[in-house]
């Protein structure tokens, strides 16, 4: 399963809501039997990836987004959350 894209109003980051739509996720997938949960985050997104990390996702790559990006060394990290018994 990719998650695709999650984002947080200003007013209500703080308050746990990436966590838990997080941890959601990661139910939903574990209950319809999928192995893992992936996702890609860009460089510049130091809080989005101290969150992925915190619930159990490691980075398992990096690619640029295209010649421009590689040349101004603009980085995308691949992300995957295996989820117990199904990996």
């Amino acid at each position: 399963l990719e998650l695709k894209r999650m984002s947080v109003s200003k007013d209500y980051r703080g308050r746990g809501v990436s966590k838990a739509l997080c941890r959601e996720v990661l139910s939903f997938a574990g209950a319809r039997g999928y192995g893992a949960v992936v996702l890609s985050t860009s460089m510049v997104q130091v809080v989005a990836q101290r969150l992925y990390e915190g619930q159990g996702f490691r980075r398992v790559g990096t690619s640029s987004p295209s010649p421009l990006g590689t040349f101004l060394c603009f980085h995308i990290f691949h992300y995957r959350c295996d989820l117990p018994g199904r990996a």
